[in-house]
């Protein structure tokens, strides 16, 4: 006897529901409320859809499912960051048939929140300062699940939520190995009738795979575009990021050059100091000859986090040099310190972390 599976619901695009809804001899715009429903007003029952008739809920409900992720912990920093450690379901795909745990981590700051949400499960990048690479790639995942990294926090933290949510894709993975999913999950996040982010406010952070960059390049609909650089020759990146021996810095920068920008809109390039290994005078004068045929970019540098590797944070006084001779060679570079340390909720520490050290909230 054949059986059918459900239908996963939780991804889907608008149009895609709409064919759904018409496939059951429904009228086409019930895909619509659905879609309402399920990003704008973060509704994960069909039950709940009180503005769909009882019938149509009974006989979808039978049909179809939302799929959400188990939230296994909730790791609470003392700068108020969470860390979520989400359980995700194996699939009935070859892209999802794999159990995987994954991390977000939901920041609350003056009149924002940023939430940094993983594309894939581990990461198969291998960047020898991120504990993230420790893991391997386990898998890609769904749109679906990309998604609920983004609609779990918001809705849990609705009550206190500020004015503006930024939505960035830092977390586990490299999201232009896993492009199509995380465009499809990409397009709700922005458009205006769902999720409802700005594109000012959605950025992918990438380790610099050029044909990703190319193909996001000609997407009308995209968010910011972050560059993970972290070294100021190809020697130092082949060391720091193996994937530097595929896309070297001069077919990364020759990527860049012919990226289209929104009038608004500049390249962001994000530096990890390393102590004594990349944060040297000589290695910020090589970053900004690097970027000096760039318009409109800016740096973040970001001071290493401590984790079980072979590196240490730079001193105070290194990372204030660097930032200094950026600038005065007209590349306009910012500090920027990670948000829950404390909790391995920052930038380089998402590793699945599930014992911590005493004193630590942790929330079941």
């Amino acid at each position: 006897m054949l059986v059918c599976t459900p239908m996963e619901l939780l991804g889907k695009s608008r149009e895609e529901l709409r064919a759904a809804c018409t496939a059951l001899g429904e009228p086409a715009y019930r895909g619509d409320q659905l879609y309402h429903a399920l990003y704008a007003k973060r509704t994960f029952d069909l039950v709940q859809i009180t503005n769909l008739p009882a019938a149509f809920r009974e006989r979808f409900a039978a049909q179809t499912r939302i799929t959400l992720p188990e939230i296994k912990q909730r790791f609470v920093s003392t700068d108020g960051s969470i860390r979520y450690l989400f359980a995700l379901p194996a699939g009935e795909d070859k892209l999802s048939a794999r159990l995987a745990s994954v991390e977000a981590v939901f920041m609350p700051s003056e009149g924002r929140q940023t939430i940094c949400i993983s594309t894939q499960a581990g990461c198969a990048v291998d960047c020898q300062f991120c504990l993230t690479a420790q893991l391997g790639l386990i898998r890609n995942l769904t749109a679906g699940e990309i998604l609920a990294q983004v609609l779990i926090p918001l809705e849990e933290n609705k009550e206190h939520l500020a004015p503006q949510t930024n939505i960035v894709l830092m977390g586990q993975g490299e999201p232009l190995l896993n492009f199509d999913h995380v465009m499809a999950a990409v397009r709700i996040i922005l458009d205006p009738e769902a999720i409802a982010i700005s594109p000012k406010h959605v950025t992918l952070s990438t380790s610099g795979i050029v044909p990703g960059i190319e193909k996001l390049a000609e997407e009308p609909i995209r968010p910011k575009l972050a560059i993970s650089l972290n070294a100021s020759s190809d020697q130092q990146r082949d060391a720091l990021m193996p994937i530097n021996k595929k896309y070297s810095l001069g077919a990364l920068i020759n990527a860049c050059k012919k990226y289209p920008l929104r009038n608004w809109e500049h390249l962001t390039f994000e530096y990890v100091l390393l102590g004594a290994a990349n944060d040297s005078p000589d290695d910020a004068r090589r970053v900004a000859r690097l970027l000096a045929p760039l318009k409109s970019v800016k740096v973040n540098l970001i001071p290493w986090n401590p984790g079980e590797l072979p590196y240490h944070e730079p001193s105070n006084e290194s990372v204030e040099a660097f930032r200094r001779i950026l600038t005065e060679k007209n590349i306009p570079a910012f500090v920027r310190y990670s948000r829950g340390r404390d909790v391995m909720a920052a930038c380089g520490q998402l590793a699945l972390k599930e014992v911590q050290t005493s004193g630590l909230t942790v929330l079941s």
